[in-house]
């Protein structure tokens, strides 16, 4: 009975004490144990099992019990020294928190008490500061007043002034005092509604009027539309009414300006008049030093009657240039069957000259449409194109002015093409002439060839890029700089076809068209043939001569290549943004991928074609006969003297392209090791002596020296 009432008081406790898994781990957390009795899982049987492991073990099972409820003591006794503990604690607690409560309502009562004061002395310091602020705004509002009153006195006074000045043109008073009425006015426009203040803004309006109307009555008389400069010069009332103009409304000044340049270039428009033979493009000079007369000129007369910031230097020279330009559009259409090309290069390039100059005298802050184009920056020389331009064409003196390009504007030139921009209507002038030129060119280029005949070998020649090829591309060069000067629209998108054109005239007539032709008979071997093989004579090939030419062509359609891709960037360089998707040279450069393509194609058919008697007449031999393995046989000596004829030449001459020598090895081992393994099926039947000899004698010989001359190495 016992037993059973300790079993359910154990199941009762454990029913109170199950704790949640937080709560258990949170008093883990507080009071960590080792003890197994104090674990969440505790197991009795496996506790009992652990104190008495063994039947030995149950001998101190008195001393266990014993243990156990010296500790169930303690614990009774510290649960009710807790118990006791804690009766009085909810009694203290209600006694704090009364104390709490008194504290804060004490403490309420000294923050009211605070707030009141802090509201009396609030009050207090209005009453006192309500004086001072009254006297602050009489104060601000007398100082205004009599602010007000100083300026409508001076406002007054500099009307009944401005008045009496005006009438008296005196001039270098009224642009001082104007300057001060204007500012003063400005602190009247929130009182525009009082009558007063309205009529003298209206006075000191009609007297800009009066002052504009005559002031530039003054200039009309003293710099009359029709007739000459006063011979006097520039006074001292003019230079003092262009003070005032600045003051006044600036289509004054546009006036002033624009009359006095019209006035000053009015001899201009008469000297070089369409019907004068002055006027035409070879005579384009005087219309350059004419204007550097008058600016000379008007420096000396007239430089110090305007202000420095009118520009008025500038400014002249500017309508000056687009008067030319206008002028020179106008008879250039008229005349257009009489423009030869070098009259125009001579013209542009005085014009773009004087251009120049004007970016140095000048800096350009007149015009309307900004500075202009920065010129392209050289980049490093690695091709006729990127060279330095001042030392590319050996020219001569006397041809330099119309055919040496010229050298690049000045960064940053705001006056580039503001006259030259006329002549862009007629550069297909330029455009036809250089299509002109560069068929004279290459019809020279072949004829040269014809006349010199092929590289010979055994010298520097052989192999070396052709010379024509170098002073095409110059040549091209020298077109392309030029016209990016003359214009970057539209002549540069018809010069870019032009050299489209004669890239692919180059490529075919002296690239193409000077390639040895083939045998067409290679294929066909008779008996003669064989025994001809046999007996050590030579088969129809290329001359070492012929092997020179083609390697120099190879090399020579390699170098077009890479420059063909450098003058496409430098023609995108030069050319206008929106045009740079239309110049595109990739067909020029398959063209030249093209030629070096068949130049080795020719190269390995030559050394394969000088093979194939010698492969035959390995497949014809009665290899079932042979009863000893002997010397090296014939056919691999006749391969491989063919092979040490043509693979050194052929090295040599494209020493400066490897990658193209290895493309030659790559190809021809490509197609000779096939077809020696076709030929090797071909001899049959075959004895066992004949096969050690073929293995020993001829593959293991001939393999031996594909891999010695680098053939074999290239794969």
């Amino acid at each position: 009975m016992m037993e059973d009432e300790e079993l359910e008081f154990v199941e009762d406790l454990e029913a109170i004490l199950h704790l949640t898994p937080e709560v258990q781990l949170a008093i883990e957390q507080v009071f960590p144990s080792q003890d197994p009795l104090d674990r969440a899982d505790f197991n009795a049987v496996e506790y009992i099992n652990t104190l008495f492991p063994t039947e030995q073990s149950l001998a101190n099972i008195d001393e266990v019990v014993n243990n156990i409820r010296l500790k169930i003591r303690r614990l009774d006794d510290n649960i009710r020294t807790v118990v006791r503990g804690q009766t009085n604690v909810g009694q203290d607690g209600r006694q704090a928190l009364e104390e709490a409560q008194k504290a804060i309502q004490q403490l309420f009562g000294k923050i009211k008490d605070i707030k009141d004061k802090a509201e009396k002395s609030e009050q207090m310091v209005k009453e006192i500061t309500r004086d001072i602020k009254q006297l602050d705004h009489a104060k601000r509002h007398l100082t205004t007043s009599i602010t007000t009153l100083n300026h409508l006195h001076m406002l007054a006074g500099g009307v009944d002034s401005l008045e009496a000045m005006t009438r008296k043109r005196q001039y270098g008073e009224v642009a001082n005092l104007l300057q001060g009425v204007v500012n003063v006015l400005e602190h009247f426009q929130k009182y525009m509604g009082i009558p007063q203040i309205r009529q003298l803004s209206e006075r000191v309006k009609a007297a800009q009027s009066e002052l504009g109307t005559q002031i530039l009555a003054d200039f009309e008389e003293t710099f009359p539309a029709q007739g000459s400069k006063k011979s006097g010069g520039p006074s001292i009332v003019l230079r003092d009414a262009c003070l005032v103009a600045n003051v006044l409304d600036p289509r004054i000044k546009q006036e002033i300006i624009k009359k006095f340049i019209r006035q000053h270039l009015s001899e201009y428009l008469v000297l070089f008049q369409e019907n004068q033979d002055v006027a035409w493009l070879d005579k384009i000079d005087r219309r350059y030093a004419w204007i550097k007369r008058q600016l000379v000129d008007y420096e000396e007369k007239y430089g110090r009657m305007f202000p420095e910031e009118w520009c008025m230097t500038e400014r002249i020279a500017v309508e000056f240039c687009h008067i030319t330009r206008t002028e020179l559009a106008k008879l250039m259409r008229t005349r257009a069957r009489e423009i030869e090309v070098k009259l125009l290069l001579f013209a542009i390039q005085r014009t773009t000259n004087f251009e120049g100059l004007l970016a140095k005298r000048f800096s350009g802050c007149t015009l309307n449409n900004g500075p202009g184009k920065k010129p392209e920056t050289p980049l490093e020389p690695t091709n006729p194109f990127l060279e330095d331009e001042s030392g590319e064409d050996n020219v001569s003196e006397k041809d330099e002015d119309l055919d040496r390009p010229k050298k690049p504007k000045a960064p940053d030139n705001p006056f580039h093409g503001i006259v030259s921009k006329c002549f862009e209507p007629h550069l297909y002038v330029y455009i036809e002439s250089q299509d002109k030129n560069l068929g004279e060119l290459i019809d020279r280029f072949v004829a040269d060839f014809r006349a010199q005949g092929p590289p010979k070998s055994g010298t520097d020649e052989g192999g070396a890029v052709l010379p024509s090829c170098a002073d095409l591309f110059v040549y091209y060069k020298k077109c392309m700089v030029q016209c990016s000067q003359l214009s970057t629209g539209e002549p540069m998108i018809a010069l870019t076809t032009i050299f489209q054109k004669y890239l692919r005239e180059y490529a075919w007539k002296i690239l193409s068209g000077n390639l040895p032709k083939t045998s067409t008979n290679s294929g066909g071997l008779t008996i003669s043939s064989l025994l001809k093989e046999k007996e050590g004579s030579e088969v129809a090939k290329f001359t070492m001569e012929e092997l020179c030419l083609i390697c120099s062509i190879l090399s020579t359609a390699e170098y077009c290549l890479a420059t063909t891709q450098q003058l496409e960037e430098k023609l995108k360089e030069k050319v206008d943004k929106s045009l740079m998707e239309r110049i595109n040279l990739t067909g020029e450069m398959d063209t030249f991928s093209t030629v070096i393509s068949n130049s080795i194609q020719l190269l390995v058919q030559d050394l394969d074609a000088a093979c194939d008697p010698a492969l035959t007449a390995m497949s014809k031999m009665p290899w079932q006969s042979v009863e000893h393995v002997g010397d090296q046989s014939p056919y691999v000596t006749s391969v491989i003297m063919h092979i040490k004829q043509n693979v050194p030449i052929i090295r040599d001459n494209l020493a400066s392209t490897r990658k193209y020598f290895t493309q030659f090895c790559i190809k021809f081992t490509n197609s000779f090791i096939p077809k020696f393994i076709n030929h090797l099926f071909r001899c049959k039947p075959i004895s066992m002596v004949g096969a050690e000899q073929v293995a020993l004698r001829g593959a293991a010989q001939l393999f031996t020296k594909l891999c010695t001359s680098g053939l074999m190495s290239s794969l």
